[in-house]
């Protein structure tokens, strides 16, 4: 492989022409960075639908072998049903494409794992299609805590219900919980490592599958995070509560006005030499301070994602929500399942450590 000039546009395709696909068309054949040159479908007339959409000449195929054997292609972004992301991706990588792959990674950890590992070994990029973290809100708000803003982290809070389309093929956590928990690994610094995770899960409709979630993550120094997921919610909630030990930030995705509130709000502890039944209760005392609004760009987070994605490849770097990170999400929902199994029951995990698709890079691209 030889470096890409920075000026020059990358060329793309798009593997999906369903519900995500035109989403990525639209971005990236509107972008500086990209030339959407492909659509690949197995519905022709699908696929032909969303290259007319997308303007230019964008060819469109119903056979991935025949996308993957142009030479003038230099990555796709996968935007099919999880089950198909391995097969799928790693066909693109032996064919010496990068590849962006939506949410999530794969339908298992192992299979993800495979994954990253094939991109390491060629040196190429593997970018999940985190969107959310390219949102200005997420951006800001890991910035925030970088920068200790908020103190320690004590508990994250996020709530994501509406009255949804119940999936086929996955329950409401592998359907929903994946934007909660790439948001919340993105903005923690060190990423979601958790050791154990508690899911509960209902089916009131008898769909087979649960309709209705929760999800507890017990975090560092006895901080926890906790995820509400729900197809069946009349009402439409996109948020997140993100208490420190100085400021707590509310996050809410629905209200364009003021997405983001930062709160000088909180309880301290005071350790007082007080004897007796009163101690406990002396060493509480409530702050109640300002409240702020951080100001927000107006920008589209696909673009930004599209930009990363270009910048990644470009740079010879890992993307910021790099397969490594698809994999730490994987590692949670696949712990949430065998906890929904136990009924709730704390299950432990695992992430599996594959390198890092730049320390590959030294060996395989120089």
């Amino acid at each position: 492989m030889t470096a890409i000039k920075a000026q020059t546009r990358l060329r793309v395709a798009v593997i999906g022409a369903g519900y995500w696909g035109p989403n990525l068309a639209r971005n990236f054949s509107s972008g500086p960075d990209w030339e959407l040159v492909a659509i690949c479908d197995l519905d022709a007339a699908r696929g032909q639908a969303l290259a007319d959409r997308a303007g230019g000449q964008v060819d469109v195929y119903t056979d991935l072998g025949s996308l993957l054997a142009r030479d003038d292609l230099d990555a796709v972004a996968v935007a099919t049903p999880a089950k198909t992301h391995h097969g799928i991706v790693l066909a693109a990588l032996r064919a010496g494409k990068h590849v962006l792959v939506e949410k999530p990674l794969a339908d298992s950890q192992e299979l993800g794992a495979e994954m990253v590992r094939e991109a390491a070994l060629r040196g190429l990029t593997l970018m999940a299609d985190h969107t959310y973290c390219y949102t200005p809100a997420v951006l800001k708000i890991r910035e925030l805590i970088a920068e200790g803003a908020l103190g320690d982290i004590l508990f994250i809070d996020s709530v994501r219900i509406n009255l949804g389309l119940v999936q086929p093929d996955v329950d409401v956590f592998w359907d929903l919980a994946p934007h909660d928990l790439s948001i919340i690994d993105f903005i923690l610094p060190g990423g979601l490592r958790p050791t154990a995770v508690s899911a509960q899960g209902a089916d009131p409709l008898g769909a087979g599958k649960a309709c209705i979630g929760y999800l507890t993550i017990p975090l560092q120094n006895d901080a926890i995070a906790h995820v509400h997921v729900n197809w069946l919610s009349p009402t439409k909630i996109r948020q997140m509560v993100i208490g420190g030990t100085t400021r707590t930030l509310v996050w809410d995705d629905l209200n364009p006005q003021q997405r983001l509130s930062v709160y000088d709000r909180g309880v301290d502890l005071t350790q007082q030499s007080v004897d007796g039944v009163d101690a406990a209760a002396s060493m509480v005392s409530y702050r109640l301070g300002d409240t702020w609004s951080p100001a927000l760009p107006e920008r589209e987070a696909l673009g930004a994602m599209a930009a990363e994605f270009a910048a990644s490849i470009r740079e010879e770097r890992a993307p910021r929500t790099d397969g490594e990170a698809g994999l730490r999400v994987l590692a949670v929902l696949e712990a949430a399942s065998r906890s929904l199994a136990d009924r709730g029951l704390l299950s432990s995990l695992t992430i599996i450590d594959a390198p890092a698709v730049d320390a590959a890079r030294v060996a395989v691209v120089r």
